[in-house]
């Protein structure tokens, strides 16, 4: 049986920028996946200032390209009459990066900390002992570990096999999101939002000559297939700016997007990015979330384990997360507010045009 300090489940941002943190650390740290990795996933692509600095602390930055990343100024919301609002980030702008480049260049800086990757290689048992973990891996291996470190995503297994996941109540609102990149050269450094009765289109700048288009919406408020043309045909303006352009990927889809945890941490167990805990994407904090997240564990682990990896180690880094968490879902729950709402999100967005730097107040807030 082979042991180790550390196991993490999920070769996503945040299970590798927490093997990166451990690795450095002098921690034995091993990845399992079970995609090959890099993997794609359905993002939104969006780095916000605070996020760019976990990326450019972990030393991943070096290896992206302006063909797959751009630079992100600011935030633009455009409705449905053309009345639009923009905010600025202050002091440094944010970036903009295909999701596979940033595995890319996160996988490759992983295995420079010396973390082995075992991608196309799922786990099918955890064990929690008082004193260790036990994986079995599908291919039957078994590994021993100090922590295990769930970083498996929003649907998160693993949350669910130990118990963590509170259930998402009867009447809180489906939400899903959709996305697809197109060969365009981006035609603004702000992520544009575009809003139409119960959908909205996110743009991003994703490389010099790309731009990713995301939809989301609640469950019951599109007519007809949920397809990227059905969804597009609600923006005249965006889909003349992509007539003609060639697609970039394939749309690929997510959701239901909220999920609940009870804790994020048990004795020898712990959840990171999407994985521990999610309400909805319509901000684009997630890859930030995630980073910082990781960055927290990152920096507690070597105590954390001096003293077992019990649940009473990990408090700190509970603590630390709720408090980053606590500012996006207040952030998120008041935007869902205002857009299932078209009148109010109509006059609030009007009269932020005429108050600019109070947008860009909110805009900085909500960026952390």
């Amino acid at each position: 049986m082979r042991t180790i300090d550390v196991a993490i489940v999920g070769g996503g941002p945040a299970g590798l920028a927490v093997a990166i943190h451990a690795a450095r650390r002098g921690l034995s740290t091993v990845v399992f996946d079970r995609q090959a990795l890099p993997a794609d996933k359905a993002c939104g692509e969006g780095l916000a200032p605070p996020g760019l600095r976990e990326l450019e602390a972990l030393g991943a930055r070096q290896y992206l390209t302006p063909a797959d990343c751009a630079p992100i100024v600011g935030v633009r919301y455009i409705q449905e009459d053309g009345t639009n609002v923009s905010g600025r980030f202050n002091p440094t702008p944010g970036l903009g990066i295909r999701r596979t480049a940033l595995a890319a260049a996160l996988t490759r800086t992983a295995q420079e900390a010396g973390v082995t990757l075992q991608d196309r290689c799922g786990v099918a048992n955890v064990l929690r002992t008082p004193e260790r973990v036990l994986l079995t891996t599908a291919t039957g291996e078994e590994v021993e570990a100090r922590l295990l470190v769930a970083a498996d995503g929003l649907a998160s297994p693993l949350r669910h096999a130990q118990g963590l996941e509170e259930p998402v109540k009867a009447h809180e609102p489906r939400r899903f999101g959709l996305r697809q990149h197109f060969h365009l050269p981006p035609w603004s450094e702000f992520v544009e939002i575009h809003l139409a009765r119960g959908l909205e289109a996110y743009v991003t700048p994703a490389g010099s000559d790309r731009v990713g288009v995301a939809f989301l919406w609640e469950d019951g408020n599109v007519e007809g297939p949920i397809s990227f043309p059905n969804l597009l045909h609600r923006f005249p303006a965006l889909r003349e700016r992509l007539e003609g352009a060639a697609p970039d990927s394939s749309a690929r889809g997510a959701g239901p997007f909220l999920r609940k945890v009870r804790t994020r941490i048990l004795d020898r167990f712990v959840l990171v990015g999407d994985a521990a805990g999610y309400v909805d994407a319509i901000t684009g904090e997630g890859l930030t979330l995630a980073l910082r997240g990781a960055s927290t564990l990152g920096q507690l682990l070597p105590d954390i384990l001096a003293r077992g990896a019990s649940r009473a180690s990990l408090l700190p880094y509970e603590r630390a997360i709720a408090r980053h968490y606590w500012r996006y879902a207040l952030s998120v729950r008041l935007m869902l507010m205002i857009a299932r709402y078209p009148a109010l999100r109509v006059r609030v967005l009007h009269a932020l045009a005429r108050h600019p730097a109070l947008f860009e107040s909110l805009v900085n807030f909500v960026a952390g």
